[in-house]
């Protein structure tokens, strides 16, 4: 293939550290990409002035660049992106990364593994980000069309196992269980160097076709909950980087009921915090029509509570009437006893579904509905889910100050407020926040200033 030069023509100082760092030679290189790119359909006849060129800061055309990375991620035993080899040529700018839903399980290898990357390396693009409004929807437009991925089995790498992707799983269950009980602030950072370090050379592995696919739907999974703690500690457009790569990977796993769990429960839900309703209707529509007959009756009332909560927000009464009926049919239908769902739906029992409908009547201002599920929801939630039981205290809470009970509210968020002492979570501020905001026009009522006083004393801490 013909090369062009790079714009400045400047040795390529990144390619040259990289070589060094696998140990090739500039004809073993040639070679490997030579391998690697029939693999691909491709007759390259690269050789070490090849390479040469490469590192005076030439770069070859098409898909070559992609198979270099490629063969140097197999040599150094991870993914190699093309930004890192420097032959990015504008294409793979930092403010994109993440924000794309990849036509191949290559790239999607390749942009999942630089977002983990650049996560861990706290790059400023990222930590600061706003959420890229045109994103919130178009990749489920992308998921929705997408054919199914033929093959995800990869030659090359270490060998993975079962027993790679079971240590996967525990330890996806394991930060779950403690990001309820603590807040994503005391477990995201140990959940991010998790994917970096360890499960990204996973996916640079070897893996038959049944393991491959066990291995992206398990970290999936695992995208999805440092996204999650990403909203938890105030970080949206970081969060939907990884919630648009979760929905990538759940795709190349063949699993489309947990695409649309990432559009419904996860996606919708960022459009709600960020006051994106109309958006949260339609991911949750498009969650249901993708995963139309593959997902359990739990699964289904999910779906539809997400829809319900976009109507609620945009004033809609009969249309969020109709949608809370079908959640509520759906999961009425349901059989905890089949063993059918899968364990992504599990978490999703009574409790969850009231949380969601007292959200509904809160932003319908049916105040005396939405603290009938708001308490509903507390009855169900164990201590173990300290943060969601910090929310329903101040959903209950706000319901209170909508049926003018001021003072029982106060007393209510209290409750929230001791709960959310004990843990690191940027979205139960949030609630706190906005049930401040709603006790304004209460201002001058001493139990409206001893509440204040207490958060005051508690943000001093």
């Amino acid at each position: 293939m013909a090369a062009r030069p790079l714009v400045a023509r400047q040795p390529n100082e990144r390619l040259q550290a990289l070589i060094q760092e696998a140990g090739c030679s500039n004809a073993g290189l040639a070679r490997r990409v030579n391998v690697c790119g029939v693999e691909h359909g491709l007759d390259l006849r690269y050789d070490k002035t090849s390479v040469a060129r490469w590192l005076r800061g030439q770069q070859p055309r098409g898909r070559a660049p992609a198979i270099i990375a490629e063969a140097l991620g197999r040599k150094l035993g991870r993914p190699v992106t093309i930004d890192e080899i420097g032959m990015a040529n504008g294409k793979n700018l930092a403010s994109g990364v993440g924000l794309q839903f990849s036509p191949t399980v290559l790239g999607a290898i390749e942009q999942v593994c630089e977002l983990w990357r650049s996560d861990v390396g706290r790059r400023d693009f990222l930590s600061g980000s706003s959420v890229a409004a045109s994103a919130l929807v178009e990749p489920s437009r992308d998921w929705l069309i997408s054919a199914p991925d033929p093959q995800v089995s990869r030659a090359a790498g270490p060998r993975v196992g079962q027993s790679d992707v079971a240590a996967v799983r525990a330890m996806t269950q394991a930060l779950t269980d403690l990001d309820h009980q603590y807040g994503s602030g005391h477990v995201r950072p140990v959940l991010v160097h998790y994917l970096n370090s360890v499960v990204s050379g996973l996916l640079a592995g070897s893996y038959r076709e049944a393991v491959g696919r066990e291995l992206f739907a398990t970290v999936a999974r695992l995208t999805e909950l440092a996204g999650y703690m990403a909203v938890d500690t105030g970080q949206p457009g970081l969060a939907q980087r990884y919630y648009i790569q979760s929905l990538r990977l759940a795709q190349a796993a063949g699993d489309r009921g947990y695409g649309g769990y990432v559009l419904a429960a996860s996606m919708s839900h960022l459009a709600a915090q960020l006051g994106n309703p109309r958006e949260i209707a339609q991911l949750a529509r498009a969650a249901q029509e993708g995963a139309r007959g593959r997902v359990t009756p739990r699964a289904e009332s999910m779906f539809h509570a997400a829809e319900a909560r976009g109507h609620a927000l945009l004033g809609d009464v009969r249309a969020a009437h109709e949608a809370a009926g079908r959640a509520v049919g759906a999961m009425e239908s349901a059989d905890p006893a089949s063993g059918d769902d899968p364990v992504w739906i599990a978490h999703f029992d009574g409790a969850y579904l009231a949380d969601e409908l007292a959200h509904c009547h809160r932003d319908l201002g049916q105040a005396d509905a939405a603290a009938r599920y708001a308490r509903q929801s507390l009855e169900g939630h164990p201590e173990s889910r300290a943060r969601r039981r910090a929310i329903g205290h101040v959903l209950l809470a706000t319901a209170q100050v909508q049926q003018r009970e001021i003072e029982q509210a106060c007393h209510t968020a209290t409750r929230a407020v001791e709960l959310l002492e004990t843990l690191r979570s940027n979205r139960g501020a949030e609630y706190l926040d906005d049930f401040q905001a709603r006790l304004e026009p209460y201002r001058e009522e001493a139990v409206v200033r001893e509440f204040g006083a207490r958060l005051d004393l508690q943000a001093a801490a």
